[in-house]
């Protein structure tokens, strides 16, 4: 492996010289310079980014702790962070804190002594006392999806009470009366926001919530099962299943099925966190969908702008509801078309006889 030793004899330069082009110091000649780089790409050198980050204090790295990687929101947001870093000049290096506290704080601890330059988290609880010193310490950061109230840090997530309420009017509209929730984590911001949204749009309409319609999950596919399970035992089961999220409402639709039951026909279904496989599902799931690629790019020039000594502000997106055929929505002209298009084909017509005069 060439080393910069070798690139400055290639290039009939100092080593100092070599240094000071590729940290783009601007006291160097165009001749050294284009010397240098073309000598860099006929050795084929790379520099030492450990060795650089001790002189200049700096990685050019953001860490990112995600929930739930098998959560497709999660792992479309991971991905546009990953694509707008890029655009910044920044690697991402990401941990699955699989909705577990201390496998969250166990990324964090491993990334700061990585000494990344900036952190972007959507935290699986109310706060542990390490996240809450890397805040206060002055660690670049930036929450997304969730926060922690009270910890002066900039926000990017997406509003999603106003999607609800129209939820909510949508399936009254459609006659509904006795709506069901899953909820994620209270210690969660977004589990807790969620059902209080919920309630407040029932409320509108004098609807009912008795607790035995609100069922407690976790973000993931199983508990949307068992919560569903138990709505289903009830003597007056709901006529919709809300799951807060899309993994539970996966779960909610593996219960449901079970049963020998079908969406909507015997029970509705409607979900927060819209995702592709959702118009693909029979019925399609209506859905309240999420601006997830602009949030993870928000995200991140918002942790930027942190990083690199600018302002930074929190960012509010808004979510938006997605009407398809899981709460008894009339079928559209689309659906029939592609009902058609589904169906076997039937027997040949059968040619018509002509009587002869």
């Amino acid at each position: 492996m060439a080393s910069i030793k070798d690139v400055a004899a290639e290039a009939g330069v100092s080593a100092a010289t070599v240094s000071r082009v590729l940290n783009g110091h601007p006291s160097v000649s165009s001749g050294a310079r284009t010397r240098v780089l073309a000598a860099v790409d006929a050795l084929g050198y790379r520099p030492n980014a450990v060795a650089r980050s001790l002189r200049t204090d700096q990685t050019h790295t953001l860490g990112l702790v995600i929930s739930d990687v098998l959560n497709p929101y999660f792992t479309e947001l991971a991905r546009s962070v990953e694509e707008e870093a890029r655009a910044h000049g920044y690697s991402v290096i990401i941990g699955n804190a699989d909705e577990q506290p201390e496998l969250q704080d166990h990324h964090v601890r491993n990334l700061l002594d990585r000494r990344i330059d900036g952190l972007l988290v959507s935290p699986t609880d109310g706060g542990s006392p390490l996240m809450l010193d890397a805040a206060h310490t002055g660690t670049p950061m930036v929450f997304v999806d969730r926060w922690i109230p009270g910890v002066d840090v900039p926000v990017v997530r997406a509003d999603g009470r106003e999607a609800v309420r129209d939820l909510v009017t949508h399936l009254h509209g459609l006659g509904h009366r006795r709506l069901a929730i899953i909820a994620g984590p209270a210690a969660t911001m977004t589990g807790s926001e969620r059902v209080e949204a919920f309630q407040e749009a029932l409320r509108e309409y004098g609807l009912p919530l008795p607790d035995a319609y609100v069922g407690q999950g976790d973000f993931q596919a199983a508990s949307g099962r068992r919560a569903t399970e138990a709505f289903l035992n009830l003597p007056e089961p709901p006529e919709v299943v809300f799951a807060t999220d899309n993994l539970m409402a996966l779960g909610a639709l593996d219960a449901i099925r079970a049963r020998g039951m079908s969406v909507p026909h015997d029970i509705a279904l409607a979900a927060f966190d819209d995702i592709p496989w959702f118009v693909h599902t029979d019925p399609p799931i209506t859905a309240i969908a999420q601006p997830t690629g602009e949030l993870g790019r928000a995200a991140v020039r918002a942790l930027v702008d942190r990083i690199e000594g600018r302002p930074s502000q929190s960012v509010t997106l808004t979510a938006r509801l997605v009407v398809r055929r899981s709460c008894g929505e009339p079928r559209t002209r689309c659906d029939a078309r592609r009902a058609r298009r589904r169906a076997p084909p039937g027997p040949a017509p059968r040619a018509a006889r002509v009587r002869k005069p």
